[in-house]
């Protein structure tokens, strides 16, 4: 049965998913990292699908983070979202 858990059952966001989701929403790289909280870098490799050779697989909590944006929600604090807005990614 743990050899079941170590196999991702959900395929999750690929690399083409996750760009288009960026491209969708008119995010340039940069945009996409300061609204995620993500180096630059990270969005490439999530992009790319790989690091320096290395698969790189995009966590379920940065998948709902793009859920989140898509829905124009710009933050929560556990009880009650804010809007997104277009300086929310400059407020951090």
């Amino acid at each position: 049965m743990a050899e079941s858990k170590s196999k991702n059952p959900v395929p999750g966001m690929t690399p083409q998913q996750f760009r288009l989701w960026r491209r969708t929403l008119g995010l340039k790289q940069k945009d996409a990292a300061d609204r995620l909280g993500l180096k630059k870098r990270m969005i490439q490799y999530y992009e790319k699908g790989n690091r320096d050779g290395r698969p790189v697989e995009i966590p379920k909590s940065i998948r709902l983070a793009c859920y989140a944006l898509s829905e124009g929600i710009g933050d929560f604090d556990g009880q009650s979202t804010q809007p997104l807005t277009t300086d929310s990614a400059e407020a951090d």
